[in-house]
């Protein structure tokens, strides 16, 4: 079964992609870091080694696509945040994703992500993660 899932989003066929299309609709008016109750992809996020039981957590992240900087204001008000540098240089839109995560989730050690879809301005991760402290994790 998820070997012809895994197929599945390899070939990426029509109805998947408009299925996609409408999700990122909604998927944009969503917060940059929102938790999900259970994966899309469940065949990446068991590769990664989510149990769907307790102490297991799924978040759909959205990174913002494009280059590494966008031109400094030349004149009028300067504001804080400047949003010069978007992207780090050397770190992928994937690891900027995870590290999203962890800033909104300090206490969950992830186990990895991976790309669901894209569009012209945003590209949106689900990361799995995991809370060594939970007592159904740890009885594990």
């Amino acid at each position: 079964m998820y070997k012809m899932m895994q197929k599945l989003w390899r070939e990426r066929p029509e109805a998947l992609r408009s299925q996609l299309r409408k999700r990122m609709v909604a998927w944009r008016r969503m917060k940059a870091v929102e938790r999900v109750e259970k994966p899309l992809r469940i065949d990446r996020a068991r590769e990664l080694g989510y149990k769907a039981k307790q102490g297991y957590v799924v978040a759909l992240v959205r990174v913002r696509r494009g280059g590494f900087s966008k031109p400094r204001p030349r004149s009028g008000r300067r504001q804080k945040a400047l949003g010069v540098v978007k992207h780090k240089v050397n770190v992928s839109m994937k690891e900027e994703a995870v590290q999203r995560f962890i800033k909104q989730f300090p206490n969950l050690k992830p186990l990895g992500a991976y790309p669901l879809a894209q569009d012209s301005l945003y590209r949106w991760y689900e990361v799995v993660a995991v809370d060594p402290s939970h007592p159904a994790v740890q009885a594990h």
